[in-house]
């Protein structure tokens, strides 16, 4: 697949197979595929999640943001080895820190820089930041699976 970034939802969905309610990339800004990514997540204050998390102060919940970091990352992966159709399952996050509230309306940056990269394992480290402010840190390990139709 031929892509120009910056990128929007479309391309992401053809690289990724996430959809509605669960796709959390909402842009790719820059991507060496197979190394590192830049992409966005802006925020919807009209999230279903927001009325339960948390009712008169809302947050955008940690682990969709770890979510978030790893679809990302999966990108960056599955586009650099032209495996679009293929899934990344979670298989650990180590070290996850939460540093900054992500709240409704913000548009929050995904970094990922792929550390290592075997026939079906990775490891990226991965960055979620606010304006200046870093939201979030860690460790993330993937297996990829070709999707089952």
């Amino acid at each position: 697949m031929d892509i120009t970034y910056p990128c929007g939802r479309e391309v992401v969905e053809a690289v990724l197979p996430h959809r509605d309610p669960f796709v959390w990339v909402s842009r790719v800004v820059s991507c060496e595929p197979g190394e590192s990514i830049v992409a966005e997540l802006d925020v919807n204050e009209d999230l279903p999640l927001f009325q339960g998390h948390f009712p008169g102060h809302p947050v955008f919940p940690g682990v969709l943001l770890m979510e978030a970091l790893a679809q990302a990352a999966c990108f960056c992966i599955l586009v650099g080895r032209g495996s679009e159709g293929s899934i990344g399952f979670f298989t650990g996050i180590d070290g996850a820190k939460f540093r900054h509230q992500v709240l409704p309306g913000d548009t929050v940056r995904l970094e990922a820089t792929i550390v290592k990269s075997s026939s079906r394992m990775c490891v990226a480290e991965v960055r979620a930041c606010v304006g200046e402010d870093v939201a979030a840190t860690a460790t993330q390990k993937y297996v990829l699976a070709k999707a089952e139709a």
